[in-house]
């Protein structure tokens, strides 16, 4: 959970156009834009290593401070990426107040797979949801939601509502919805079918050359 917060200096900045912020770029720094509160956004710089260890922790709470002045608490509202290398090209941060929940997106992760009678049987397991709405204090939201899948069966299907939360956290999702399945291995059903299809090669291969020979008997007679 995000119990402590991070300090992040930053430099305000002119949001004059994609060159300036390639420019930016091109000496280690990174655009963005501070929003919320009941202030207008505001546009700034940051040093591109400090904000990846600043942010290092989903959720993370940070103490922004703008040119020097008083730091107020924000978190990451939205990272552009660069779809190739991976780095952050934007950042968007947003103001929060530490006594007030606000919604935020955690991922779910899905332990003792192999450990599962049904995955150890062979079964195939799929997992259908894997980011989770919440809704918690800032200081409150964790990192991952973590579920063990202890003794899930082939056949089982695992529902949201079995998914356990942090106090303090509320799920916004909903409860219905299925998180994992546990299916029978495919193989056989699929080597099945590969056999079927090469039975039916050969009969048709086998067809055609009796159709054959028997075309040649009868022009000898």
């Amino acid at each position: 959970m995000a119990t402590a917060t991070t300090k992040l200096e930053v430099a305000s900045r002119d949001p004059d156009g994609s060159r300036s912020a390639r420019r930016l770029r091109r000496t280690g720094r990174i655009p963005g834009v501070l929003y919320g509160g009941d202030s207008d956004p505001v546009s700034f710089s940051v040093d591109a290593r400090e904000l990846r260890v600043a942010l290092a922790g989903s959720g993370a709470v940070v103490d922004l401070s703008i040119d020097g002045s008083k730091a107020t608490p924000v978190v990451l509202k939205e990272a552009q990426r660069d779809p190739v290398r991976g780095e952050t090209t934007h950042v968007d941060l947003l103001r929060v107040r530490l006594d007030k929940p606000i919604h935020a997106i955690v991922p779910l992760e899905l332990t003792g797979v192999d450990d599962t009678p049904g995955v150890k049987e062979g079964g195939v397991l799929e997992q259908l949801t894997r980011e989770l709405n919440i809704e918690a204090l800032p200081t409150a939201i964790p990192e991952s939601i973590v579920h063990d899948l202890g003794e899930m069966q082939i056949g089982d299907t695992l529902g949201l509502e079995s998914i356990a939360v942090p106090e303090g956290v509320t799920l916004l999702d909903d409860l219905t919805a299925t998180v994992a399945t546990l299916s029978a291995p495919r193989l056989q059903s699929e080597e099945e079918t590969e056999i079927e299809s090469e039975t039916e090669l050969v009969g048709e291969s086998g067809g055609g050359e009796a159709a054959s020979d028997g075309g040649g008997a009868s022009s000898e007679e």
